[in-house]
């Protein structure tokens, strides 16, 4: 007798035994049904012993009570408390499944599926399976039928009689049975049809490479030929009425719900193309249009019902090209795609739970083994197996993947494989999220065997295998690589040199000859060095190879670590800092000029693991750095190169900040906003050459006349330089202007002035290691004609008297950079009533304007080259922009202060503000200034030479196309948004410069 208020010892031992509602599992236990077996000890540890017990305890009473005839109650239960292996399978089914346990509260006498143990039994095959779907006549009894087969497996697999593989193959054979019993039923429902053609049945995906979920499409592709005379356009309409009522038999929901969709997409042109075709049209369509996904489907290809030697025909035709697709012409592009993971369709709440398309997830296992299939079994018929983990062991057993990364791969996706498994076994829902609920992570931990906190455990469990596919997808692909060419251990199996070659050339290297002496050079010996690049090389070949020129990547990694490599800091840098590795890649792989900028001064890589290093350092900063420099230097010559070291320095601290912005690393995306990037890099640039001016007027001051110069001494910027928005190709366009100080004779300061123009120009133009920085001062007064230096007075008397309204608009972006700050705001005060005349600009003027820019149109476009892709001279490029922005400057600056900027994107929303151009207007013009700019920018990263349109090698193509965010394969597509976005302004540019 139990006391009032205290538990009885059944409560105790079920809460011990994992229930957590044991009030309700003892009310369970105490009703009538389940009487002659109350307080069976065996059983309730059975119960303790599943996935759930709850669950378990629930199902097994709704079976009880499903069982109408008492005596067939009584057989089921005294056979439940006396045969283990029964028990077990039993309850550990309906431990973790509640739609198994479902169809057994529907059909309880299948509770006698798990009652025999005949080694068939234990690993049935299709024979087995076909047997037990044998009696089905119509859909309905099919889906219980089915079901029937299913709880079999799953007691098997929930048991461990069968491991996670096996399973799976087991799924894949009853899915063969199913098919074949559908298509049996089709062909009955229609044998005019069935006699009309031999229909074969293709597996393709998880069911074709033996390796199916609990609850899965099945992919198919169907082949038919015409049989006894017919016609083929008939034996085709016969063959897809068969295809399409299998289908449906599979497919549609009864009474006793579905068996799982048929999926038949992966045929030729997909949902688009014919259901079923003939073998030659199968085969025509491979040998012209077939892209490489659709040879990467193929992999997995297998006949599994119909016509089965029709079948082997098919893949003895297919099998040939899907062996030869990485030699296809587009292969490098296509991988690039295939290799980014397809994570954007995933809602970014549910990321962290896929575990199949979720980074470390099964895709990234399936891909790798995949792709290297492709590559290396052209040449090794051992490597053609659909299945996953026979891929995989075969891979490793040829030298092409490491053992132990092997090992390490085959038992994280034998962890991932059982988890999707259990998820889905719960209800028999396709699926592939971890759930987040307490009690479902509980009962999946607890059926993958993990007992003591399962829900801490499973998590952990996850992660970390997780992390292992994470870590190794990428080195699966070059870690055979660097064992190929280091020769550390004598007796293994490694690549040949030529699956080398084959394996880089599929991953994008166009000389994987070169590459190899490359990762030879780097890793070979016994060394600390070689040994911590073979552990960062696997890694960085992968980022390389998502660039459009591994290559230069690679060259310029052995470049870099042949200057540093007895640096002790360099390596361990690399190794030690997670960002430098692969910014360093990211910098190396995507053009010329930061590579040649880097390799100057290898040293600057440090710049790269700071996690502070890429932003950019302000003006003052650095012209008190420089003028630091020049301080200390001996000469003229030794001052201006010390200066031109730091600008060297920041510029490849831009350019490596805007390229890791523009394409974003594993931890952080790409920038999404381009015109932040553009603004970013204008003034760093900007301020970088202002404070290199400052040091080389000092240069050129201080040898002759020490720290005064007789006369003041202000350089102003014009254009691109005063506008903040120099590019990396960017000459500096400025003004020189002086002021004789008291009681010197105006000639002497002229002499004075011109001779430190000069120098300057001439110290910056040095032939050294170091960019040169040109001066272009040709906006002055007169032109190429006029004096390169005047004083202010000259300035003022030249306005006054002889200015064209072309000067004034050049004024527009004069701003002080150097010099006599005192001198260059006096200068400013003097031009600001010529570019902001008062009541703005007359008629006149305005003609004249527009027709000095129709006149560059048509005059300084250079020969031959496309009016559409010109950045600067071409339609809706940077002059139609600046040119309507800078008119708009002239007529309202005097009564609008927010247009007087010397900055074009600030000038045109000061102009939106106003209400001077329309809020749509202003952002097709910024959209076309922004995009132009950064493709001058690209042209130059790319190429380490400035260029005003888009480089007609292909290559370099790709890499303008990756630094702007498009894709492999996707430089079309730049360019039609380049054309688009340009002709969209240039419409603009029409209405509001034109007047059009």
């Amino acid at each position: 007798m139990t006391v009032p208020g205290r538990r009885s010892s059944t409560f105790i031992r079920l809460l011990r035994l994992g229930f957590t509602d044991a009030s309700a599992a003892e009310r369970l236990l105490g009703l009538p049904e389940m009487t002659p077996v109350l307080g069976d000890p065996v059983l309730l540890d059975a119960l303790g012993g599943t996935a759930d017990p709850d669950l378990a305890l629930r199902s097994l009473v709704r079976v009880v009570e499903a069982h109408r005839d008492e005596d067939a109650r009584r057989r089921f239960l005294d056979t439940l408390v006396t045969a283990k292996p029964l028990r077990d399978r039993l309850l550990g089914v309906l431990g973790s499944s509640e739609a198994l346990g479902d169809h057994l509260a529907r059909h309880p006498d299948d509770w006698q599926a798990l009652l025999t143990y005949e080694s068939a039994d234990l690993h049935p095959g299709v024979a087995e399976f076909e047997r037990g779907l044998a009696e089905a006549v119509d859909p309905v009894s099919l889906r219980v039928a089915y079901r029937r087969c299913l709880l079999a497996i799953a007691a098997r697999d929930v048991c461990g009689t069968t491991g996670v593989a096996e399973a799976a193959a087991e799924l894949a054979d009853l899915a063969t049975a199913t098919l074949r019993a559908a298509l049996a039923l089709a062909r009955a429902a229609a044998p005019e049809d069935a006699a009309a053609c031999r229909l074969a049945v293709i597996a393709m995906g998880k069911c074709g490479g033996h390796e199916l979920n609990y609850v899965s499409d099945v992919d198919v592709i169907f082949v038919a030929e015409p049989l006894g005379g017919t016609e083929e356009a008939k034996a085709l309409q016969a063959a897809t009425r068969l295809a399409s009522h299998l289908m449906r038999i599979c497919s549609e929901t009864t009474v006793e719900g579905a068996i799982w969709p048929v999926d038949a997409n992966l045929r030729p042109e997909g949902r688009n193309g014919p259901l079923v075709r003939t073998l030659s049209s199968h085969l025509a369509y491979y040998q012209r249009w077939a892209k490489t996904w659709e040879f990467q489907a193929l992999l997995k290809a297998r006949p599994v019902a119909g016509d089965l030697s029709l079948g082997e025909d098919y893949i003895e035709a297919v099998g040939p090209l899907v062996w030869q697709a990485a030699e296809r012409e587009n292969f490098v592009a296509d991988v690039q795609s295939m290799r980014r993971r397809v994570v954007d369709n995933i809602p970014v709440a549910e990321i962290d739970r896929e575990l199949k398309l979720g980074p470390g997830g099964l895709r990234d296992v399936e891909f790798a083994v995949q792709l290297l299939q492709l590559v290396h079994g052209r040449s090794d018929a051992t490597l053609r197996s659909g299945t996953t983990l026979d891929a995989l062991r075969a891979l490793a057993a040829g030298g092409y993947v490491g053992r132990v990364d092997a090992a390490q791969l085959d038992e994280a996706y034998r962890f991932l494989r059982a988890l999707e498994h259990r998820i889905q076994l719960h209800r028999l829902r396709r699926t592939h999220l971890v759930p987040e609920g307490e009690e479902d992570l509980r009962r999946l931990g607890r059926s993958l065997g993990l007992r003591t906190e399962p829900v801490t455990a499973l998590n952990r469990e996850w992660r970390r295998h997780a992390a292992v596919v994470r870590r190794l997808h990428e080195k699966l692909f070059y870690r055979p690589l660097l064992d190929a060419v280091a020769q550390l251990a004598p007796g293994e199996t490694r690549l040949s040199a030529k699956a080398a070659g084959q394996r880089l050339e599929a991953l994008g290297y166009a000389d994987p000859a070169a590459a190899l002496r490359h990762l030879e050079a780097l890793s070979s010996g016994v060394s600390r060095k070689a040994a911590i690049q073979r552990t960062l090389l696997p890694v960085l070949l992968g980022w390389f190879a998502d660039s459009a020129d591994p290559d230069a990547g690679l060259l310029g990694f052995r470049k870099v670590s042949d200057a540093l490599g007895k640096t002790p800091w360099y390596l361990r840098l690399l190794r030690d800092e997670g960002a430098a590795a692969e910014n360093l890649a990211r910098v190396l792989s995507a053009g010329r000029l930061a590579p040649d900028l880097l390799l100057r001064a290898p040293e600057a890589v440090a710049i790269l693991g700071d996690p502070e290093g890429l932003g950019p350092r302000g003006r003052d900063h650095l012209e008190q750095e420089v003028l630091a420099a020049v301080g200390r230097a001996g000469t003229a010559e030794a001052a201006v190169a010390a200066a031109r070291g730091v600008r060297r320095r920041e510029l490849f601290r831009t350019a490596a900040a805007d390229l890791i912005g523009s394409y974003g690393t594993e931890d952080t995306p790409a920038e999404a906003d381009p015109g932040a990037l553009v603004d970013r890099v204008g003034s760093a640039i900007t301020d970088l050459t202002a404070a290199t001016l400052a040091g080389a007027l000092r240069a050129a001051v201080s040898d002759p006349w020490g720290d005064t110069l007789p006369t003041r001494f202000a350089v102003i910027g014009v254009g691109r330089f005063g506008g903040g928005e120099l590019g990396y190709g960017s000459d500096a366009d400025v003004l020189f202007v002086h002021e004789p100080r008291e009681g010197v004779d105006e000639q002497e300061a002229a002499r004075a002035a011109s001779t430190v123009v000069a120098e300057m120009r001439r110290l910056l133009q040095l032939p050294t290691a170091d960019p040169p920085l040109l001066i272009d001062a040709d906006l002055r007064p007169e032109g190429k004609s006029g004096p390169l230096v005047r004083t202010l007075a000259s300035y003022g008397a030249y306005y006054r008297r002889w200015s064209l309204v072309w000067e004034s608009q050049a004024l527009l972006r004069a701003r002080p950079m150097a010099g006599d700050a005192e001198l260059g705001r006096r200068f400013m005060d003097l031009v600001d009533p010529l570019r902001y005349p008062v009541e703005g600009l007359g008629e006149d003027a305005v003609r004249e304007i527009r027709r000095l820019k129709a006149r560059m149109e048509s005059e300084r476009l250079p020969r031959g080259a496309d009016p559409t892709l010109h950045t600067k001279l071409g339609r809706g490029g940077l002059s139609d922009v600046e040119w309507t922005v800078q008119l708009l400057q002239m007529r309202h600056g005097w009564a609008e202060p927010g247009l007087r900027t010397t900055r074009t994107r600030e000038a045109l929303a000061a102009a939106q503000a106003a209400g001077l151009i329309a809020t749509e207007d202003a952002a097709v013009l910024d959209e076309a200034w922004v995009l132009a700019t950064r493709v001058r920018n690209a042209v130059m990263l790319v190429r380490g030479r400035a260029g005003d349109t888009f480089p007609s090698d292909s290559r370099e193509v790709a890499a303008v196309g990756r630094y702007l965010g498009y894709g492999p394969g996707h430089a079309g597509d730049m360019l039609d948004d380049y054309r688009r976005t340009t002709r969209r302004a240039r419409a603009v540019v029409e209405e509001l410069f034109y007047g059009a």
